[in-house]
Order: structure tokens, then C-alpha cells, then sequence
């Protein structure tokens, strides 16, 4: 009866170590898929002020939009926090759409071969942007059905992991995301 009893213990404990060490991978995992959306963004953050100074140049009147990509980068750059980064990320791509729309009003910007080139790289970026984060989300959902799923959740309550925050469109941006573009010719 006791060499039952140290059996169940036994296999209690290592399905806990299973348990814990599988929420430990799975968080490590998403924390890794995030470093991965800190490096497009930091490429992003060091072209950005290329492409305001190319904009500059040719688009003097619209300092209040340059200035808000810019403050926008800022927050961005200095964000700590994977929740931080994520909405000061989303500034700055708001920011970023609102340069585009301007830039249509210069055509002589539309040519130039510097700014031509930035904004190449600019979609590139923006292109691996999106690729990490849906990455990443990938990553949070696994985590997240992990925690709330038994009997990890069990194993999540008393290691203190929770439910994750996925890398979405704020509320306030989803109803312009959601509209179809215009074409016009």
C-alpha cells in the first residue's frame, strides 16, 4: 500500500515538473517571439528619421505631422514593457499611414531616389513587421491555451502565469482597418 501511495506521489510530481516546465517553454517562446518584433522595430525606429528629413525637405508645411512621427518613434524607442511597446508601436504606425497619405500631395517626392529607396525599405520592414507579430501571436496563443486549459491551468494558478495580451489593432484604429481602401485613378 505505501509503494502505491510513493508511485502516486511519484508520478504527481513529475507530471507537475512536466506541467511547469512546459508554461516556462511556452512563455519563454512568446517572450522570444517579441524580441523578434523589437528588432524590425528598431530597424524601423532608425529609418524612420531618414524619412522624415527626406520628407522634410520637400514637405516644409507639414511640420505637425512630422512631429507626431517623430514623438511617436520616441515613445516607441523608450517603451519598457511588452504591453508598453505594443500600443506605442501602434502610434507610430497611425503615425506612419498619416505620412503616407501626405506624401501623395508631392510629386516630386514620389521621385525622388533617396525617398524612393526609404520607403522600399520602409515596406520591407513593415512587410517582416507583420510577419513577427503574427508570429508572436501564434506564440500567445499557445501560452494562453496552455494556462486556461486543464490540467496546466491547475499548474498555472499556483506558478502565478495568466492569460497573455495578443498584439492587436486598437479599438479605436479597427473601424478604418476594417473599411475597404479607395482606389482612385
Amino acid at each position: 500500500m505505501t509503494l502505491f501511495i510513493i508511485l502516486i506521489v511519484v508520478a504527481f510530481l513529475l507530471f507537475a515538473i512536466a506541467g511547469y516546465n512546459n508554461l516556462v517553454r511556452l512563455r519563454n517562446n512568446r517572450e522570444n517571439a517579441f524580441a523578434d518584433i523589437d528588432v524590425q522595430l528598431k530597424q524601423r525606429y532608425d529609418l524612420v528619421p531618414q524619412l522624415v528629413a527626406t520628407v522634410k525637405g520637400y514637405a516644409t508645411h507639414e511640420k505637425e505631422l512630422l512631429e507626431s512621427i517623430t514623438a511617436a518613434r520616441s515613445a516607441a524607442v523608450n517603451a519598457t514593457s511588452i504591453d508598453d511597446k505594443i500600443k506605442a508601436d501602434q502610434q507610430l504606425t497611425s503615425a506612419l499611414a498619416g505620412l503616407k497619405i501626405s506624401v501623395e500631395a508631392y510629386p516630386d517626392l514620389k521621385a525622388n531616389q533617396n525617398f524612393l529607396q526609404l520607403q522600399g525599405e520602409l515596406s520591407d520592414i513593415e512587410n517582416k513587421l507583420a510577419a513577427v507579430r503574427r508570429y508572436f501571436n501564434s506564440a500567445t496563443r499557445e501560452l494562453n491555451n496552455a494556462v486556461q486549459t486543464f490540467p496546466n491551468n491547475i499548474m498555472a494558478g499556483i506558478f502565478g502565469f495568466h492569460k497573455e495580451a495578443m498584439y492587436e489593432i486598437e479599438a479605436s484604429q479597427r473601424a478604418a482597418v476594417e473599411k475597404a481602401p479607395e482606389i482612385k485613378f
